[in-house]
């Protein structure tokens, strides 16, 4: 008696790629995933490619994963493709402690976030 297989939680034109526990905050995170929502993905890696934040060479990386998904795991096209959501969610935060003056501590807060991308194959007739 075998495990029952999980249904797909995506549908059969989309392909996705996680990177979890980010060493940013998903808000940093959250403005670099922004930009490239809705974009072909031919213009998105182009947009990270250029862009000075941290979080853009990670998402650059899980673009490039999500393509690679969907070409070989999913056999979409990937002229066709289009990133369809991209998001970043809260992971845990690490707590550390500093030496303050007088035998006090300062906490120091290091956020961590998963960060998401989910491409879809959109057909010739959807985009124009």
């Amino acid at each position: 008696m075998s495990k029952q297989a999980q249904p797909r939680r995506l549908a059969e034109n989309e392909a996705q790629a996680v990177l979890r526990s980010v060493r940013t905050s998903r808000q940093k995170a959250a403005l670099v995933l922004d930009l490239i929502k809705g974009k072909k993905v031919e213009d998105a890696l182009a947009t990270l490619t250029f862009s000075n934040k941290k979080a853009a060479s990670l998402a650059k990386g899980i673009l490039q994963s999500a393509i690679a998904n969907a070409e070989n795991n999913h056999h979409l096209n990937i002229d066709q493709l289009v990133v369809s959501r991209a998001f970043a969610d809260n992971s845990v935060v690490m707590k550390r402690w500093r030496a303050r003056a007088r035998g006090r501590v300062a906490r120091i807060l290091k956020p961590t976030c998963h960060m998401t991308i989910v491409v879809a194959e959109q057909q010739a007739s959807e985009g124009q």
